[in-house]
């Protein structure tokens, strides 16, 4: 039986299937975070995914964490949206928007006024960030002050409604990659001692404070999250991820939420933690090929299964997987290009 091909109801949508396109940031908007008008070519030609993630949309001008990324944040932006998602519905697609703010991996070239950027904690990730300009040092964050929480987790709801006043058929709040929600769940990164930090409840709370806050404004069936415990990226660490995610499990199992996206990236499987303890829909992601996707699925380890870079250069990649047609392979070169090439040129299989 082709368990991924099976329809599966994820929170208020019927899927036809139980392959999942991954969020991927491919650079494709301009300098004012608004999508370039061939970005719905894109998501149009990988429509027969069951539900296609967006690459990261940042929920505030003061998010934005790479070049020519999209966000969520105003009336242009937000039209832009609309006319992407009005076009894949019209193509038989199902499209939700991943919401994220980068916190500490943004440089002051991205954000209002060469702001410095924030974080838990006052400690800069290693290494560099690219820019037009070339590349640049990360910079030491300012760590958010107590009071300030509260806003940026409006900026997350307000970004939300944004996405589903654009036609969105649901969010996914961005709870991984090293990324600002991954910032204080990590002991290493987080070295608050505000109600915030600390314990495993404490560095959990501002996730949970932005699931309650996202839930509220477009409703639980509506959203869902995504989290890469212990990824190779940004400086993240986790020593006691083993104590982090089966709390989090447990905490978002009473949320009623669309579905949980675990990407595994690292050694720590978090596709046995998350099933073990989320008592709802979960899709799996990280590596899959059908034969994989195929067995997790018929273990009950998940119920659907995320693909990411198959559905760079294979725009058709479930009847390709359905039928066992060979997969095509992306061009790498041109995957932050910033044009048409490597992007929208690649061809479904005759």
């Amino acid at each position: 039986m082709d368990r991924l091909f099976t329809p599966l109801r994820i929170g208020a949508l019927e899927l036809p299937s139980r392959v999942i396109m991954a969020p991927m940031t491919r650079s494709r908007a301009d300098n004012d975070g608004v999508p370039l008008d061939y970005v719905a070519d894109f998501y149009v030609q990988r429509a027969s995914a069951g539900l296609m993630l967006t690459e990261a949309i940042y929920v505030s001008p003061m998010a934005k964490g790479y070049v020519r990324t999209p966000g969520l944040t105003n009336d242009a932006q937000q039209a832009a949206w609309a006319w992407i998602v009005k076009a894949v519905h019209a193509a038989g697609g199902r499209i939700f928007a991943q919401l994220f703010h980068t916190g500490r991996v943004a440089l002051p070239d991205f954000l209002p006024g060469g702001a410095q950027p924030v974080a838990p904690s006052a400690i800069a990730i290693k290494g560099q960030n690219k820019t037009d300009d070339g590349k640049k040092d990360f910079v030491v964050p300012r760590a958010l002050e107590t009071d300030e929480i509260p806003g940026v987790v409006a900026e997350f709801a307000s970004a939300a409604k944004r996405a589903m006043a654009a036609g969105f058929d649901g969010v996914e709040i961005h709870a991984a990659s090293g990324y600002l929600i991954h910032q204080f769940l990590d002991s290493t990164i987080n070295l608050r001692d505000d109600a915030y930090g600390g314990s495993v409840e404490n560095r959990c709370r501002f996730l949970l404070e932005v699931i309650d806050g996202v839930t509220m404004a477009v409703g639980a069936a509506r959203t869902g999250i995504k989290v890469s415990p212990r990824i190779k990226f940004n400086d993240v660490v986790e020593p006691d991820a083993s104590d982090v995610y089966p709390y989090l499990s447990r905490a978002l199992s009473s949320h009623g939420l669309a579905y949980l996206h675990g990407a595994k990236q690292s050694d720590y499987d978090v596709h046995a933690q998350m099933r073990q303890h989320y008592k709802g829909l979960y899709a799996a992601g990280g590596g899959f090929n059908r034969d994989s996707a195929e067995a997790i699925l018929a273990s009950g380890g998940a119920d659907a299964v995320v693909f990411g870079k198959p559905f760079i250069a294979n725009p058709d990649l479930p009847r390709r997987m359905r039928d066992g047609v060979a997969l095509a392979e992306p061009d790498f070169a041109t995957i932050y290009s910033g044009s048409e090439r490597g992007y929208i040129d690649y061809p479904a299989a005759d």
